[in-house]
């Protein structure tokens, strides 16, 4: 038992010296000077009810996960801002069965986005277009269906949210 612990611990260290020696560098951490981030709640210009509050609400789980970000409810004293559109969200059949009915379908979301810092002006990162998209299955319930919808485009939320999450720490820490 004393052994096993022991070579355990023995592996833990090496992998950890390793990881140390080679440059590698955590992308969910952020670890330069405290920041303030003004996270706008999104232009919609579609017709899909509070998927701007989703974005928000996803945006500032993702940015919480660090200490040195805080995110404020407003512009004045921020350092940076976040604000985005969502340009347009469609729902194409992609298969069908019998009776020509749908059995699958894509939800893509498309939207666009900037981090800026507020004291220079200075465009940290700017995507003029961006889309996502994730299948969800159909089926005979309807109620099945909008289930399958809604967690493919709760995928595609937390799937973009991280990517910004991710990009923004990596332009803050070009800084």
């Amino acid at each position: 038992m004393l052994k096993t612990s022991l070579r355990l611990s023995s592996l833990f260290l090496l992998v950890a010296l390793f990881l140390g020696a080679c440059g590698y560098h955590n992308p969910y951490v952020y670890t330069g000077p405290e920041k303030s981030i003004y996270v706008t709640h999104w232009k919609n210009r579609t017709n899909a009810l509070q998927l701007d509050t989703k974005i928000y609400q996803s945006l500032t789980r993702w940015f919480q996960k660090t200490n040195s970000i805080k995110v404020t409810k407003e512009k004045a004293g921020a350092d940076l801002i976040l604000a985005g559109e969502i340009l347009s969200i469609q729902q194409p059949s992609l298969s069908y069965g019998t009776g020509n009915a749908a059995t699958q379908v894509k939800v893509i979301l498309t939207v666009r986005y900037i981090l800026k810092d507020i004291k220079t002006d200075k465009v940290l990162l700017e995507i003029p277009s961006e889309t996502w998209s994730e299948d969800a299955r159909t089926t005979r319930s309807a109620t099945v269906t909008a289930d399958n919808e809604t967690r493919a485009l709760e995928t595609i939320i937390n799937d973009l949210s991280e990517k910004i999450y991710i990009k923004s720490l990596g332009k803050l820490s070009e800084l």
